[in-house]
């Protein structure tokens, strides 16, 4: 089954989701220059903290805390600086870090070095620069798992929809690579079954298809901002994540023809958002 991963910082909702089925709760530390990249779009800035981590590690029993941490920085009056905020996510308990918007193997290994076996790693493989440097990336010691990220992928290749790099072959390619070194690997996130642009039952076929481990459970799967009642919530989680298991258990039993028929499915729909966009 794909692990499954979601972003909050309130130990509610984690224990809500856990309880579902969710495998990691993701808390967001990430925001050196995201206002940049991603000023202007419906994305979420998160500003999680490490106090974050603490909290959330004391409210899961059964899943994994994972922690997203800034891009390779230095110290100065304004950051901690890599080695400080990784050390810093360690002593607050989390049980995965992963590393965003790398570019080269020496920051790769920049960060494979800090956190130096004590927790679980993982790349969030999200620059172009990181995409062409792959091959000298995965020599790396060290890596536990990769993660494919669509958001920022596309937005720097220019594309107009994220699951393009799914249509176009990019996700394949960049998997392709990946397996030869037996890294666990995910990619994107997932809406709850029936929802999305691109609908969940589609994209889901497309993990089992290309051999992913992991998605990120997305805001059009369950937003909790908009869900102030703690049992409305729960209920919209149980319902989710056992839609999604259900998916899967039907999935992972396609033929080649219906993996086929269901990627030729995702071009159609993507080409079809992408010439809407125009």
């Amino acid at each position: 089954m794909l692990k499954l991963m979601y972003i909050t910082n309130r130990p509610q909702i984690a224990k809500i989701a856990e309880d579902a089925g969710v495998d990691r709760i993701f808390v967001d530390m990430e925001y050196i220059g995201k206002d940049i990249r991603q000023g202007g779009l419906d994305t979420v800035q998160s500003h999680h903290t490490i106090e974050d981590i603490r909290q959330i590690k004391n409210a899961v029993h059964k899943a994994q805390v994972l922690a997203r941490v800034n891009p390779i920085h230095e110290k100065n009056a304004q950051y901690y600086g890599t080695e400080v905020e990784v050390e810093k996510a360690l002593e607050a308990g989390a049980d995965i870090i992963m590393l965003p918007m790398f570019q080269t193997a020496f920051e790769a290994n920049r960060f494979l070095s800090c956190v130096g076996g004590r927790a679980k790693t993982l790349l969030l493989l999200e620059t172009p620069a990181a995409v062409e440097n792959l091959d000298e990336i995965l020599k790396l010691p060290g890596i536990d798992e990769i993660h494919i990220g669509l958001n920022d992928l596309h937005l720097a290749y220019r594309m107009k929809f994220m699951f393009q790099l799914l249509a176009d072959g990019t996700v394949e390619k960049i998997v392709n690579r990946i397996k030869a070194y037996s890294i666990p690997y995910g990619f994107g996130g997932i809406a709850r079954i029936g929802y999305g642009f691109l609908p969940a039952e589609y994209v889901i076929a497309e993990h089992y298809r290309l051999g992913s481990t992991m998605a990120i459970l997305s805001r059009s799967f369950c937003n909790a901002a908009n869900v102030p009642d703690l049992e409305e919530l729960r209920g919209l989680f149980n319902e989710g994540v056992a839609k999604i298991r259900q998916e899967e258990n039907k999935v992972k039993n396609f033929t080649q023809s219906e993996f086929s028929a269901n990627q030729r499915k995702v071009q159609e729909i993507v080409c079809s958002i992408v010439n809407n966009q125009a």
